[in-house]
Formats: structure tokens, sequence, C-alpha cells
């Protein structure tokens, strides 16, 4: 490892030609996640207020909870391996990829902000697992409640997000077979 290496060699550090193995745990953990999250969400619009929704629906906290807390590693992590990650392509297309995986960072990471953020100012506290963050407030602050209303659409935002992720994954794989799939699977 030379002086300006930061993190050492292996399968654990992203490379150019393909994610590491802690990129692709955090990018599979919070898919698989934030699907169940989505599809909770899915089934109560759907359905309503039955029993499989609520199945999924009854974690919602706590799951949003620890994918709050893996976006922020998520990130973190994206950063100590900036230099080393694969490029997104050059040209227009590559600036659409770019945009679209900043688009999908920007929103991992505000859903679950703004629904700590509501919780914090919020009548109903907080308290995740059973160990309270927040005690309820007597009365929300006001802004905190108006941020808190943006949790669902930006939610629904990041499926849409999400169905172009895959959608250019499967176009990568399968039509244009440059193997941009194999560097995160």
């Amino acid at each position: 490892m030379t002086k300006t290496e930061t993190l050492p060699r292996g399968i654990l550090r992203d490379r150019p030609d393909r994610y590491g193995l802690v990129s692709r745990l955090f990018h599979w953990l919070l898919a698989a996640m934030i699907c169940w999250q989505l599809l909770g969400m899915i089934l109560k619009v759907t359905l309503g207020r039955v029993p499989v929704a609520g199945f999924f629906v009854s974690h919602h906290q706590q799951l949003g909870s620890v994918i709050f807390c893996l976006v922020a590693l998520r990130l973190g992590w994206a950063l100590l391996n900036r230099g080393h990650r694969p490029g997104h392509g050059a040209g227009l297309a590559g600036m659409a990829a770019r945009l679209g995986q900043g688009a999908l960072y920007l929103v991992m990471a505000a859903v679950p902000t703004i629904a700590v953020l509501r919780a914090w100012g919020g009548t109903r506290g907080f308290a995740p697992f059973g160990f309270e963050i927040f005690a309820p407030r007597e009365v929300a602050i006001g802004w905190t409640r108006a941020l808190g209303e943006l949790h669902g659409p930006l939610g629904w935002a990041l499926l849409v997000l999400i169905g172009g992720h895959v959608a250019m994954a499967l176009l990568h794989q399968h039509v244009l077979r440059d193997g941009t799939l194999r560097r995160m699977v």
C-alpha cells in the first residue's frame, strides 16, 4: 500500500473495474430493506389495513431507522472510495448515469432523514426497537410537520428511481452487454 492509499487493498475496497465487498453489501442490503418498505406501503395503499399489509408495515419505523444508519454509512463509504469506484462513462450517457445515481443517493438519504426530523418535532415521539430517541412533544413543531409531508411522496419518487435503476442495469446486461451489472453482483 502506498502512502497515498487510505484503504487496504483486497476485496473490501472498490476498484475502477468493480465495486468492493462492502459497497456490494450496502447496495444489496439497502435494496432488500427499501423494497420491503415500499412493498408494505404498496400493499397498504392498494389493500388497506389488512393483515398482509400490516405484516410488512408493522416494523416500518424500526426498519427505517436501520436504513437511515446504513445510508449514512454507505455515503461515508462511497466518499472514502470515490477515487477508486467504477466510472459512469463519458458523454451524455455518463452524465445521465451520474445524475441518476446522485438522485438515488439524495432521495435515499432524504426519506429517512425527513422521517427522523418529523419524529423529533412530532407528538408521538420516536422509540425504534423500544429505545426512546425523542420523547413525545405536547405540540408539534410546525416546520417538521410540513417537512414530514414530503416523506411519502419522496418514498414514491424513490420507487420510480429504483425502477429506472433496475431498468438501466437490465439494459446494460441484456442489450448493451457491457458488464456493468457484474460490477455490483
